[in-house]
């Protein structure tokens, strides 16, 4: 791939002493928590991990309704996961993907294949930890 072909990717993101942190992307804030105090209420880095994933996930369901073109009126995904301790990492994750549709024209088959294989979060995240999941539809009324 020559080198003008490559995407790239810049992030920031800031931490005050014993108060908790913030990504900056784009024109966006993350608040995400790294005292004992938020645990409840912010996300951790490892939410953070997991909601890139279904963010790419959603994204290709986007992407790809258009290429294969079907309609949806919206997606969902629910995403679990397994930690081990040692070393500390993700093991298992467990998706299940919901799309509102319709339309005959949408093969949940063909578009779990396409984002399995065009996925940029989704292949960074199989490279360290197994991942299962389920497309579903569900008629819009």
């Amino acid at each position: 791939m020559k080198e003008k072909e490559l995407l790239k990717y810049q992030i920031a993101a800031s931490s005050i002493s014993n108060n908790d942190a913030t990504i900056h992307i784009k024109q966006s804030e993350i608040d995400f928590g790294t005292t004992p105090e938020t645990t409840d209420t912010l996300p951790s880095p490892a939410d953070l991990y997991l909601g890139a994933f279904s963010a790419c996930m959603l994204k290709n369901v986007e992407r790809f309704s258009g290429m294969m073109h079907f309609t949806y009126t919206k997606a969902s995904v629910d995403v679990k996961a397994t930690r081990l301790e040692n070393p500390p990492r993700m093991d298992q994750i467990d998706y299940k993907l919901t799309i509102y549709s319709n339309d005959p024209k949408l093969n949940k088959d063909l578009l779990k294949r396409n984002i399995e294989k065009f996925g940029t979060i989704y292949n960074t995240v199989k490279l360290s930890c197994s991942i299962t999941g389920t497309i579903e539809t569900v008629d819009n009324v």
